[in-house]
């Protein structure tokens, strides 16, 4: 008995580390495609909104303008790097039915997600340090809460490998595997108060901008790097604690159960 249970140890911790080297592989493999990208990107974000408008704009809660954003520049490489990497990634393994492979071993359904969601942290996290320090240049700064800094990039970069995995299970063509990030994700970000405080928004409209789940991110973000709290911080941490939670046991019985990838 102690040594079956040793042995499904062992194949689920190596199925698991097969899946993260084949991830991170893949995107330094093509490194000028899924790293150079998203800094050059925020970059242009920088100078064009940060020194060009910013110096229209003047400051924005007693801080310069380019201050401001940067901790939502930041936060924005996070959740497009982190939901792309896996979205990409398991929809070309399901359109290929590379899967398959991975279903015929005994590799628990624990171990396939967590290796697909550990490639999109990595990913994620590894562009979030390169864009930290292209930000850090345009405008130095000195980290406020290291703790809640880390504890909202690790929850946003899980929370975002999943939903991007669990668009690519969904997704039936590239169409619909571009659809949640086209149409859901890049308006949620651009309205989730990375340019702008909410308060700038008309009051009628500002409880509806208060439910976006990515201002929780940018809240998170902001305080942790600046100082500024926009609202209850260990509530937003908490609820994207939870949304791990969530979301790790949905693809889980996904994964168990084949869910579309039956066929």
């Amino acid at each position: 008995m102690h040594n079956n249970l040793r042995s499904m140890q062992q194949i689920a911790w190596t199925g698991y580390v097969t899946i993260v080297r084949t991830e991170v592989r893949r995107f330094m493999r093509i490194k000028a495609q899924t790293l150079v990208p998203p800094v050059i990107t925020m970059v242009l974000y920088l100078y064009i909104f940060g020194s060009i408008i910013g110096r229209k704009v003047g400051s924005i809660l007693d801080m310069p303008y380019i201050q401001f954003i940067g901790p939502g520049i930041i936060a924005m490489a996070l959740i497009n790097n982190a939901y792309s990497n896996v979205s990409s990634s398991f929809f070309s393994s399901k359109n290929h039915r590379f899967y398959e492979e991975m279903f015929v071993t005994p590799i628990p359904s624990v171990s396939i997600v967590l290796g697909y969601l550990s490639g999109g942290v990595l990913r994620g996290l590894f562009v979030t340090c390169l864009v930290s320090v292209v930000v850090y240049l345009f405008n130095p700064f000195v980290i406020h809460n290291m703790f809640v800094l880390i504890f909202a990039a690790l929850t946003t970069a899980i929370i975002f490998s999943a939903l991007g995995m669990i668009n690519a299970i969904i997704a039936g063509d590239h169409d619909e595997a571009n659809w949640v990030n086209n149409f859901v994700i890049t308006p949620l970000t651009y309205m989730g108060g990375v340019f702008f405080p909410m308060t700038a928004l008309p009051a009628i409209i500002q409880p509806v901008a208060e439910m976006n789940p990515i201002l929780m991110v940018v809240s998170s973000f902001r305080y942790g790097i600046l100082g500024i709290e926009a609202g209850p911080v260990y509530l937003h941490l908490t609820g994207l604690g939870v949304c791990v939670i969530g979301l790790v046991i949905l693809l889980m019985a996904m994964i168990e159960r084949r869910y579309r990838l039956g066929d």
